[in-house]
């Protein structure tokens, strides 16, 4: 705890700052005690009109939590949330630094009478092992549901303790063998083919609105670390969501029919996609990210078992992607129907990136060959504007587009993508149907000149997460 200053020259107001510096050190030595927080609140003056009180603080340690890793926590996450919802004024509960707190798979939701804001500046972990869901829905760790005006921050820790769960997925190190077939391409896989265990996703937002989330570091999630799902206005900023580069399905952030979503300066290392965005999502604007080791930034993917899904206006302005398995990336399966349309990638440099690039029609993660058919999501008015970097593979650009629902309206402008081998790179292209204009490396190779929307970009219905 730092100390207070105090603007005098008295000798009283000297030897009050030591007293309170003195008091603070003792303080900041002890664990989780019940009460510290509450005897540290300082007066808050306002206008006359203003309560003496217009906000509360709550920590952990007055619901009776050890924060010391081994005891679980759980309960008092619950009662302070309880009674933080309950509140009329704007409350904050406060994960205290230098602890950790051991936190089983958990619910938490609204409405709440007011602002709710999680500080996090301890660490929260997960049990270790996959037991601990037992009866439980395994899909779920950390879970808010319909709550509006959310914010979580403080600069802690979450950990997610995934490897246990990674040891027992079935795409920890498959033998995997490529093949091409009919424009498709499908994996199969030797061995025996055992179906991956569902995992939770380390924290998930449900149906919440005006949510914020900054200033965090998520790591080695169970499977994704950050799910948005059917929500309303976020702002995500300042993150750093990390694990290792072979750990299967661990996507950084995931976004599933939400809209007016913003992610801005964060840092995702995963072994999967650094951003995906799925089914019915609109108004997303991605800016400033790092991105890599990771599958890269990916649209889908949309239209899996004949689903019918509808992304449009997503902007990423603003990406540095290095070493990832795909860079730009839309797929999507055959049977599906809908749209991806009016998406924008510009302002991104890649290092070692495989596929730079990438619009797959033809996607099939599955054990067994993915059929041929006919209906499809329709993709259309995809901008790719100032992309430069290194290629890991000969194909830097690749438009493996619907026989029967062609691409169209695709633009290149200023993209250049060398080989980091030295070679040369190489643009394929399948019912692809766009231009391009200024310099382009490797060749765009579209079919015929077919109208375009330059810089799609997001609608003026866009709005961001107001200020609290």
């Amino acid at each position: 705890m730092g100390c207070f200053t105090l603007y005098s020259s008295s000798t009283f107001h000297v030897n009050a700052i030591a007293v309170l510096c003195v008091v603070g050190f003792w303080i900041s030595q002890f664990r989780c005690t019940e009460g510290f927080d509450s005897l540290l609140q300082l007066p808050q003056y306002g206008s006359p009109t203003t309560p003496l009180r217009s906000k509360r603080v709550l920590s952990l340690c007055d619901f009776g939590a050890k924060g010391d890793g081994i005891h679980n926590d759980t309960k008092a996450l619950i009662k302070a949330w309880e009674k933080a919802c309950s509140f009329s004024v704007k409350t904050t509960i406060v994960v205290p630094a230098r602890n950790t707190y051991l936190i089983y798979p958990i619910y938490l939701g609204g409405p709440c009478r007011s602002k709710v804001t999680i500080r996090i500046s301890g660490t929260i972990t997960a049990p270790k092992d996959p037991k601990a869901w037992s009866g439980l829905n395994a899909r779920k760790w950390l879970y808010f549901y319909e709550v509006n005006h959310l914010t979580i921050e403080g600069g802690g820790t979450i950990n997610g303790m995934g490897h246990e769960w990674w040891s027992r997925s079935c795409k920890r190190n498959p033998k995997k063998f490529f093949m091409t077939c009919s424009k498709r391409l499908f994996f199969l896989f030797s061995g025996v083919f055992q179906p991956c265990r569902h995992a939770p996703t380390a924290i998930t937002f449900h149906k919440c609105k005006n949510l914020k989330v900054k200033d965090l570091m998520l790591v080695d999630s169970q499977q994704m670390h950050m799910a948005f799902t059917n929500c309303i206005r976020v702002l995500a900023s300042y993150l750093k969501l990390v694990a290792p580069g072979s750990s299967p399905n661990t996507d950084a952030v995931h976004i599933s029919s939400s809209r007016s979503v913003e992610i801005k300066h964060s840092i995702f290392k995963t072994g999967d996609d650094c951003i995906s965005i799925v089914g019915n999502s609109s108004r997303i604007m991605i800016r400033d990210i790092s991105c890599g080791p990771g599958h890269g930034v990916s649209i889908g993917s949309l239209g899996k078992s004949k689903s019918w899904s509808n992304v449009h206006d997503v902007t990423v302005d603003g990406a540095f992607l290095f070493n990832t398995e795909n860079g730009l990336r839309i797929k999507t399966w055959q049977g599906g129907s809908g749209f991806a349309s009016k998406i924008l990638f510009k302002n991104v440099l890649m290092e070692n990136v495989s596929n730079p690039i990438i619009i797959d029609q033809y996607y099939c993660d599955s054990q067994t060959p993915c059929h041929n058919q006919t209906m499809a999501v329709k993709v259309k008015n995809i901008s790719f504007i100032h992309i430069k970097g290194t290629s890991a593979t000969e194909e830097a650009i690749q438009f493996t587009c619907s026989d029967d629902l062609p691409c169209e309206g695709l633009y290149l402008e200023d993209v250049q993508l060398q080989s980091c081998i030295g070679e040369t790179t190489r643009s394929s292209c399948w019912e692809a149907y766009g231009s391009s204009f200024g310099l382009v490396d490797p060749p765009a190779c579209f079919s015929v000149f077919d109208g375009f929307i330059k810089e799609p970009g997001i609608s003026n219905s866009y709005s961001r997460v107001q200020s609290s």
